[in-house]
């Protein structure tokens, strides 16, 4: 991209005036996206983002600046108008450069780019037909599948260079069912660290079914009660529940400035003994996986929670400096044009040893809760607000009458604690997740689980 000895260059001018350690992230991206509504194909897009960021360190104080110019005069005059903000004496330092190389934990077998645009048009258009056919009552379907190739660069004043190659596809099927008085959505999306090969994972006949199911489903169902109940959340996207509520407050972005629930509580009891939560960005091929970080580091399996203990958290370096602490692998940004820092990947609630039959059966008078849409949540407190796209109450220990407009409405901290089953089968799902880096690709995921009591909104 840009050669070594340039990069030293910068990484020097940028130390100029007394920074103790600079950064150069360089990356070179190219996106495509094709959608189609009702039958028709109405975008196809595709675009390239290149750019460069640099980032200085002097203690705890961070200067973060970015370009998109690579030549070296552009370079060093922005690397210096960085290191002014500083204002100090240089230290003297040497850099020299070391390429560390490490596998690739995703294999790519198809590179998206390469797949003519009427070959990834006739999957949209499986997909539609089989949404569609569904039911006279479905009126719009939309159906999109995005690819994008990022290539990076990573240097730092410790002497690090690393390369790396992330390749993401993820296909959308989005139903819209109607009376005529009311409309209900269904959605499937899955998502892998996988080129045009997905296809041989996914069933893309099954996801438009569904995705119409879900619809159709909800358009008939009455609105759901409101009140304490327990309720069984189900595998896959259930668990974006623990992302939003307490992932969020795991990541020493909140943790470092004191801005968790989970602040200092290092070895305490957090959770139920039922609760082992990771978060692991070394799942071959998985949506929110990476060889390296975007500092660079190798990706790890992080246990922060372990039968309901506190282990650990998601640690960048800066905020690893913070409170001294090393880092995890987990600095993550969207662009060029955001700082890093401790991000998730692919956080998940443990499998326990609960059937899925059995905590249907536990709850007498509940919900259960088979896909969970979009919510809000405050991270310095945990308190959340999801909505349920397809629910169910439970009666008498078997699943009942379907409902709509349901809401689960807690705080982090206690839905942890009320969590007393745990079921066998893990699934993972892929989401957008937004922070102060920006927006990345992360799995959540989880078993079916029981919380025994949860405030549930609805009519």
């Amino acid at each position: 991209m840009i050669s070594k000895d340039l990069i030293q260059e910068v990484i020097l001018k940028a130390l100029s005036t007394g920074g103790d350690f600079a950064e150069v992230f360089i990356e070179d991206t190219t996106r495509g996206s094709l959608s189609m509504i009702n039958g028709k194909i109405e975008n196809a897009v595709s675009g390239r983002d290149y750019g460069i960021g640099i980032r200085i360190f002097k203690g705890l104080r961070c200067i973060y600046v970015y370009t998109n110019n690579s030549e070296r005069i552009s370079l060093l005059d922005t690397a210096g108008k960085a290191a002014a903000a500083l204002d100090g004496v240089r230290i003297g330092k040497t850099v020299i450069l070391k390429e560390k190389v490490y596998d690739n934990i995703s294999p790519i077998l198809i590179i998206p780019s390469s797949v003519d645009i009427m070959k990834k048009a006739d999957k949209l258009r499986i997909a539609y037909k089989a949404a569609k056919d569904y039911s006279n009552e479905i009126k719009q379907v939309i159906v999109s599948l995005g690819d994008v190739e990022q290539n990076i660069a990573i240097s730092n004043s410790e002497g690090l260079y690393v390369e790396d190659r992330r390749i993401r596809t993820r296909f959308v099927v989005n139903a819209v069912a109607s009376d005529g008085k009311e409309n209900q959505t269904g959605s499937e999306s899955p998502g892998k660290s996988r080129g045009f090969e997905i296809f041989d994972h996914i069933d893309i006949e099954k996801l438009g079914r569904e995705a119409s199911r879900v619809a159709v489903t909800m358009l008939h169902a009455p609105l759901c009660p409101s009140g304490r109940m327990a309720v069984a959340i189900d595998n896959g996207f259930g668990g974006v529940i623990f992302h939003e509520a307490c992932g969020h407050a795991l990541e020493a972005t909140s943790v470092a400035k004191g801005n968790s629930v989970f602040s200092g509580k290092l070895g305490e009891k957090i959770a139920s003994d039922k609760v082992t939560a990771i978060d692991d960005g070394t799942i071959p091929n998985e949506w929110g996986s990476l060889t390296v970080d975007d500092e660079g580091n190798p990706t790890k399996e992080n246990i922060l929670i372990e039968n309901g203990i506190l282990k650990g958290y998601m640690i960048d370096k800066l905020n690893g400096r913070r409170m001294n602490m090393e880092a995890t692998g987990s600095s993550r940004r969207q662009s060029y044009k955001f700082a890093p820092t401790s991000r998730m990947t692919n956080t998940y609630i443990a499998p326990g040893n609960d059937e899925n039959d059995a905590i249907i059966a536990s709850i007498q008078d509940g919900l259960y809760a088979k896909k969970m849409g979009g919510g809000s949540v405050n991270p310095v407190t945990g308190e959340f607000n999801f909505s349920v796209l397809e629910g169910y109450l439970i009666k008498k220990g078997k699943v009942d009458t379907p409902v709509r407009g349901a809401t689960l409405i807690g705080k982090g901290s206690e839905i942890l604690m009320n969590i007393d089953m745990v079921g066998k089968k893990l699934d993972l799902a892929a989401g957008m997740c937004g922070s102060v880096s920006g927006s990345i690709a992360a799995n959540v995921g989880q078993p079916m689980l029981r919380v025994s009591e949860i405030t549930v909104g609805g009519r």
